[in-house]
């Protein structure tokens, strides 16, 4: 088993050799230690994006911005509890710096609301799989849709 530092070497080394970037949970959701330490030394190269580590809650997001934790967040609509509240994390984080990505969760319906959230927050990245089943391809249609509308794909792909 590898330590939260060896894990952090491997990972720069991966990034020494390939075009990775961006690492989605690359610590343990407790180890502020190792994300605080690798996104310092590989952050201006690679987005270091939290999931487990923020849990979309601004209390953990408060943490993370004053340990430089990450250099990006993923958002989940249904896991704070309310739109404005994830709204709140979003301008949290936007104003750290921070990337914001807007993701599915897992179970998904066809729904289409995060490519809407994703578009309206100017979110950039989102995050819903590979286009293989509706619940996912839902998302990918309404991007389409909406850049139809409005004749601009910046942000979208």
């Amino acid at each position: 088993m590898l330590s939260g530092s060896q894990l952090g070497d491997l990972y720069s080394s991966w990034l020494d050799n390939y075009p990775i970037a961006s690492l989605e949970d690359a610590f343990g959701e407790d180890d502020w230690v190792s994300w605080s330490e690798f996104t310092a030394r590989e952050g201006h190269r690679v987005q270091v994006v939290g999931d487990d580590l923020y849990v979309t809650n601004p209390t953990r997001l408060a943490k993370g911005i004053s340990k430089g934790s990450s250099n990006a967040i993923l958002i989940k609509l249904n896991q704070i509890g309310t739109v404005s509240e994830t709204l709140r994390v979003i301008e949290m984080a936007r104003s750290a710096g921070f990337a914001t990505v807007i993701s599915h969760r897992s179970g998904e319906t066809s729904d289409d609301i995060i490519a809407d959230f994703a578009v309206g927050t100017d979110a950039g990245q989102i995050k819903t799989g590979a286009p293989a089943r509706s619940d996912r391809t839902s998302k990918y249609n309404q991007l389409i849709r909406i850049a139809e509308q409005c004749d601009v794909f910046t942000n979208l792909f």
